[in-house]
């Protein structure tokens, strides 16, 4: 048997697209001899698609797209992902199916059984969890049919529970019963950094207990903020994986079944960079947030500092230096080298960029503001003024010339409020609002691996807002190094104040930290989109109230 394995990326709601790519990708698989090609989870719709399935003719043009596909599989047959509706009259109205399609019909169907509602998925929401297991019997082969969480059964829970299993049910071994010859796995499963060796260890796992080869289709591309890396799995029934597909790529890959049931001597992929990953995801997510929307061009507010020096060059790669533009905007308070700096990164891009001072409106804004303020001394409230002054600029741009505001807060700031909200937060996206300040200065060194793009005196230049007379960032903050390291504990790993304190962190630093993160969660709910590079970004995926005592 010939299998075609289509790792594809997809827009939501765009059924047109998604249809062509899909029906394309079929005759291409055609050609080449392949009796089977596998797509991936709610391919048919895009993933995810939200409320869109509360709209029944969003679902009617789902049903349409399934057989205007399935009339395409004429001497080959197809499993794609798509929802279909729940004919009982008990339970949620719609099932995450994977249907396997032949000359014009759907000739089998499997319903996803475990439901992820943790993190930014919450798809119980919408659909109703399979109940029964059947045999996808093809040529004959006995598959074991299953979508994404359904191979996740055991993984953990993600803290410190009692509980060392998330699922009471694994589908697996529920289809393992009818004695399956292998196991295709069709999902959607966004990156993470934190996870790409744990995905390679649950499917290793699935084919090393049951002695069966597993198929493992993940989509790629980018919606919104979730990122899809792609690397879809081949792995033989010895547990060994035959292929990886790229990552961040579309490709199509054929091979023949009967190949995963040898002792081949394929060498093992190696697991890529994590920065290197990190970066091409946020690439990507740049790449896909324009190209899958009407807008085509960024501005980006060039500071002279390192965040906004790595958010350029990341939208310049993303979008062609044609379609980004920087802003320069000096203040009383900004020293000549950012300026220079910020210059010589133009330069080196050929990026356009325009010089506007923010000191006339300061000034403006100081003496409207004197009667009201009397004779109280600066504080943070005239910080704030330029941030937001800075904002009003960049927003001008962006009306006037259409062009996407890219933000570029990171992940360090985000979480203990250090930034001016509808200032230096605003923006239509946030590219690095998942990135901790350490790991940005990781992904300026990668990006500086063949030639200096990011003049190192940005890289090496103690971090400032440079808002007031000899400002740094460790005036308002611990260093860096140990912050990230107790933010990461906090926010991905979920660990207690206690715990942390005792790795050996100051008890009135973690406090203080802890204090910080929980006191701007308001502020975090009115960021842009943050580009989901971890397991537990800012956004959807962390959903914390505002106003708690905890």
């Amino acid at each position: 048997m010939r299998i075609t394995v289509a790792q594809l990326n997809y827009h939501i709601g765009n059924f047109e697209r998604n249809s062509r790519l899909i029906i394309d990708a079929i005759k291409k698989a055609r050609d080449e001899g392949s009796d089977l090609i596998i797509f991936s989870e709610l391919c048919v719709t895009g993933y995810p698609p939200l409320d869109l399935l509360d709209h029944i003719d969003f679902i009617r043009r789902c049903e349409e797209t399934v057989y205007k596909i399935a009339d395409s599989c004429r001497g080959i047959t197809a499993i794609i992902g798509s929802p279909i509706i729940n004919t009982q009259p008990e339970g949620k109205k719609l099932f995450n199916a994977a249907l396997a399609l032949s000359d014009g019909k759907v000739i089998f169907e499997a319903r996803k059984a475990l439901l992820p509602t943790y993190d930014i998925f919450d798809e119980y929401r919408y659909f109703e969890p399979a109940k029964d297991f059947r045999i996808f019997e093809f040529q004959g082969k006995r598959i074991a049919l299953t979508i994404c969480e359904d191979l996740w059964d055991e993984q953990p829970f993600p803290n410190e529970f009692e509980k060392s299993r998330l699922y009471t049910i694994s589908p697996m071994d529920e289809l393992a019963k009818y004695n399956p010859d292998l196991v295709i796995n069709i999902s959607a499963s966004p990156f993470a950094y934190t996870r790409i060796e744990a995905k390679r260890k649950i499917f290793i796992g699935k084919a090393l207990k049951h002695g069966i080869p597993v198929i493992s289709v993940n989509q790629t591309g980018a919606n919104t903020e979730l990122i899809f890396d792609g690397g879809s799995l081949i792995i033989g029934k010895n547990g060994k994986i035959f292929k990886q597909l790229p990552f961040f790529e579309e490709a199509l890959y054929t091979f023949n079944l009967e190949s995963l049931y040898e002792d081949f001597t394929e060498p093992e992929p190696v697991v890529p960079d994590t920065v290197m990953l990190v970066y091409k995801a946020l690439n990507t997510g740049i790449k896909d947030y324009f190209g899958k929307s009407v807008f085509s061009k960024a501005v980006v507010g060039l500071s002279g500092g390192i965040d906004s020096a790595l958010v350029l060059v990341l939208a310049v790669e993303a979008l062609g230096k044609d379609n980004v533009v920087a802003l320069i905007l000096p203040s009383r308070y900004t020293a000549r080298q950012s300026v220079d700096d910020a210059l010589k990164l133009t330069s080196t891009l050929g990026v356009k960029y325009e010089i506007i001072s923010i000191e006339k409106p300061f000034t403006a804004f100081e003496e409207i503001l004197k009667p009201i303020f009397r004779d109280l001394p600066p504080d943070v409230t005239e910080e704030n003024i330029q941030a937001r002054i800075r904002a009003v600029l960049l927003m001008a741009y962006s009306n006037k010339f259409g062009h996407i505001l890219l933000n570029t807060s990171n992940k360090s700031e985000a979480a203990v409020g250090y930034g001016t909200l509808y200032g230096d937060m605003a923006g239509g996206l946030s590219v690095i609002g998942d990135v901790y300040k350490t790991d940005i200065y990781k992904l300026a060194r990668y990006i500086n691996r063949k030639r200096i793009i990011i003049p190192e005196s940005i890289i090496k230049r103690p971090p400032t807002a440079e808002l007031r007379p000899s400002q740094l960032d460790t005036d308002s903050l611990p260093e860096y190094r140990i912050l990230d390291e107790i933010l990461f504990r906090y926010i991905e790993l979920q660990k207690p104040a206690k715990a942390i304190i005792e790795e050996g962190f100051s008890e009135e630093l973690v406090k203080r930290v802890i204090k910080m993160i929980n006191a701007n969660e308001y502020k975090r709910y009115q960021t842009p989109p943050i580009l989901r590079i971890s397991h537990k970004a800012f956004g959807a995926g962390r959903r914390m109230p505002i106003v708690a005592k905890y």
